[in-house]
């Protein structure tokens, strides 16, 4: 009998590197494309690029440091006052565990031994899990999260300043648009994949919100028109 594969304990790392990836294509190329419409030469056009990556790596890694710690604080103080309670009254958290066994289907009996058993095991763990809705594949990890989501956006945003590198001037932004949307099917597809979700839907949305503030950056730089020599 074979193994189920389920790939939800990938969901926090991975949600951080597709954020921070996505980010990085996206902000950097439409960053790129914007100083491009109002540009004649490469050197902004590649500096405004690098320039996106450094201030937008660090300002994921922050984020996602700061928002899952807040996570991570909620968590460990409902643990405590969790912990405090079964301490001091132990009776009324037992019978709390068993009433959401038997919401969930059990009989009263049935739902009592359960209760009873799981406690006797380790009660913290039962209440975390059945009352709080904490799991071990669910918890906020604020480092790795952070680090993921740094990492994947420098990677995700050297991509067009690449393509700054090597296409003409006169036809960047359309080039720009291409290659992210290639790069941003290529990473919807490679989430989609690892997560073992739809590809189709994926890459669809990917495309259809990376073409949205693409467009909006390039109308931008036409709209101001302030020639970059």
């Amino acid at each position: 009998m074979q193994d189920e594969k389920h790939y939800a304990q990938r969901s926090g790392w991975l949600r951080a590197a597709v954020l921070g990836a996505n980010d990085g294509i996206l902000s950097t190329a439409s960053l790129v494309i914007g100083v491009a419409a109002a540009s004649s030469t490469r050197e902004p056009i590649i500096l405004a690029g690098v320039a996106g990556i450094v201030a937008g790596a660090l300002s994921m890694a922050a984020g996602e440091y700061v928002s899952v710690s807040s996570q991570s604080d909620i968590e460990k103080a409902d643990l405590k006052r969790e912990e405090e309670e079964l301490a001091t009254m132990p009776e009324s958290e037992l019978h709390e565990l068993k009433d959401i066994y038997i919401k969930r289907g059990l009989r009263a009996d049935t739902a009592l031994e359960v209760a009873k058993q799981l406690t006797a095991h380790n009660a913290l763990e039962a209440h975390a899990r059945d009352e709080l809705g904490m799991h071990e594949i669910t918890q906020a990890r604020p480092l790795q999260a952070a680090l993921s989501s740094g990492a994947a956006f420098t990677v995700g945003g050297a991509l067009p300043v690449l393509v700054a590198f090597l296409a003409p001037v006169n036809s960047m932004e359309y080039v720009q648009y291409a290659a992210a949307i290639l790069f941003l099917i290529a990473l919807g597809a490679t989430a989609a994949r690892t997560g073992g979700s739809k590809m189709s839907t994926a890459v669809m949305r990917i495309t259809i919100w990376g073409t949205l503030a693409m467009v909006a950056s390039a109308l931008i730089g036409h709209l101001f028109g302030v020639n970059v020599a």
